[in-house]
């Protein structure tokens, strides 16, 4: 069926295929939620200083 250079590539394109998918899960659940709330934490922060400094220069 396959040569055996046709089977190492063959196993090459399933390992980067695999390590792509758990990749994109791993990004997906993890390091995006994380950038995204904390990017969030700390506009809400600058909210909170801006809105504490118009009040103390009024």
């Amino acid at each position: 069926m396959f040569d055996f250079d046709q089977y190492l590539g063959f196993l090459a394109f399933l390992g980067i295929l695999t390590l792509g998918f758990w990749l994109m899960i791993f990004l997906v659940t993890f390091i995006i939620p994380y950038w995204v709330g904390g990017a969030l934490i700390e506009r809400l922060k600058e909210i909170k200083e801006e809105k504490k400094a118009k009040r103390l220069n009024s």
